[in-house]
């Protein structure tokens, strides 16, 4: 190693350790921060979330210098995990940092190993097989359908764990023959939503909702979109026509009629539409 990579090597790892410690501090009962005494894993979930949103916006955005503080926001969460688990005698952040690197090592035997994969079936295949052995399966039997849909659901943001059980399902069969039956149960959904809302309790409502959304999301994977990017980008539509009547209202928006309101929106739509 030459020294260059050596002290780039000991700053690194002289960053690492100062965020450690001043988490630790943040956490101390003993002059911490009331706000981070405060938490718990459970209560930081909501930031783990929306700081790996904001990190994907920015990668998106495509500026280094937001990239940078957003992955400074997502690492913070898991310095805190790991405090607040090292706190209680769960593990730290070694183990962590351990635990990953290993797996990283035992999953790529074709880097760290003398394993020759020839495409990126074969890495693939690999990939499978080793994560089937640490789970303790047999690599040789295809695990339930039920198995797989389910870490979809634990893992991923509902709108695209919808998309992926929807793909994985389609493909062992759970299919409708033409787009016109998923749109009759569309139609089905839509009006067992309605019923509900009119005569059901919440519970009921809100399991129709999810019907429904679940069979829009079969439209969209029928036409090759995208719902998540989609929803997105409704989002951010939204924002910059709001942003477009604030620059030309002459008050709060909140003391205009909905007719005013109305007008707004649709002067804003073509304004933004024709730049």
């Amino acid at each position: 190693m030459t020294n260059s990579e050596d002290l780039s090597t000991q700053e690194r790892l002289k960053a690492v350790q100062q965020l450690v410690e001043v988490v630790a501090r943040l956490r101390s009962p003993n002059g911490g921060c009331p706000w981070d005494l405060a938490q718990t894993p459970e209560s930081l979930i909501p930031y783990i979330i929306e700081e790996a949103y904001e990190t994907v916006d920015a990668i998106q955005n495509g500026n280094p210098e937001t990239v940078c503080e957003e992955l400074g926001d997502l690492l913070l969460q898991v310095i805190l995990q790991a405090q607040i688990a090292s706190e209680r005698g769960h593990f730290s952040l070694t183990e962590i940092a351990r635990n990953i690197s290993e797996k990283l090592i035992r999953r790529h035997p074709h880097v760290f190993g003398n394993v020759e994969v020839e495409s990126m079936d074969d890495l693939h295949r690999n990939w499978e097989q080793i994560k089937a052995v640490e789970k303790g399966e047999d690599p040789n039997m295809t695990p339930p359908l039920s198995r797989k849909l389910s870490r979809y659901a634990r893992s991923l943001p509902p709108l695209m764990a919808g998309m992926k059980i929807s793909r994985k399902a389609a493909a062992e069969g759970f299919e409708w023959e033409t787009i016109d039956g998923v749109w009759d149960k569309f139609q089905e959904e839509l009006d067992e939503f309605k019923e509900a809302l009119a005569h059901s309790d919440k519970e009921h409502q809100q399991a129709e909702l999810g019907d429904l959304l679940f069979t829009l999301i079969n439209v969209a994977r029928w036409y090759d979109l995208d719902p998540s990017a989609a929803l997105q980008g409704t989002n951010q539509r939204f924002i910059h026509r709001l942003q477009q009547m604030e620059s030309v209202a002459d008050r709060p928006l909140s003391e205009y009629t909905l007719g005013e309101l109305e007008q707004l929106w649709q002067e804003a739509k073509r304004k933004l539409s024709s730049c």
